[in-house]
């Protein structure tokens, strides 16, 4: 094979190509290596910024109702009764298939079941003197002697929720459909 002498010339800038500058000033600069002491921190916003961007409503609340805890209004800090004990459990309905043929989508994991239970034990107490509330993020449960107030681990459908009471054993079960926004990957 013949090359050459310009053809051994052109390999050898292939293999080592020849640099054109050995200057500083010609390789790039990274953004870090461009920063001062004054760029250290939080950037600054002008000042004509700083007025709020949007018009606050006309009426003359407060807060807005995302700035409201849900169930903060059933919060009583100078309560004396103490809370009763509580158990959150979740339920599944599981059919035939999906034990024995094991061709449902449904495992012991909590995201596989569909309501959820919280059983409230309220000793020495009557059916008439509980009063319950339930809202989609929030369980409020009052006697004469205790008070439990809890944020749900989910959201509830708090319209068709069912509660029973076992009067021998002092205990309140309610039982409510949980709303997940993922729930149609689960079933």
């Amino acid at each position: 094979m013949d090359l050459g002498v310009g053809g051994i010339q052109a390999l050898s800038e292939l293999i080592n190509p020849k640099e054109e500058s050995d200057s500083d000033e010609d390789a790039p600069v990274s953004s870090a290596a461009k920063m001062g002491p004054g760029q250290v921190g939080p950037t600054k916003k002008n000042k004509l910024e700083t007025g709020p961007k949007t018009m606050k409503k006309s009426s003359k609340d407060i807060w807005d109702d995302e700035e409201v805890q849900v169930g903060a209004e059933f919060d009583d800090v100078d309560d004396p009764r103490p809370q009763p004990e509580y158990d959150i459990v979740y339920k599944q309905s599981v059919m035939t298939e999906d034990i024995f043929l094991q061709m449902g989508n449904k495992s012991p994991a909590t995201s596989s079941c569909e309501d959820i239970v919280i059983k409230i034990k309220l000793p020495d107490t009557k059916y008439a003197d509980v009063e319950l509330n339930l809202t989609d993020k929030f369980l409020d449960c009052r006697t004469p002697k205790y008070k439990l107030g809890i944020h749900l681990p989910h959201p509830v459908d708090s319209k068709n929720g069912k509660a029973q009471w076992d009067a021998q054993k002092g205990l309140l079960s309610v039982t409510a459909r949980m709303i997940r926004e993922y729930d149609f990957m689960n079933f």
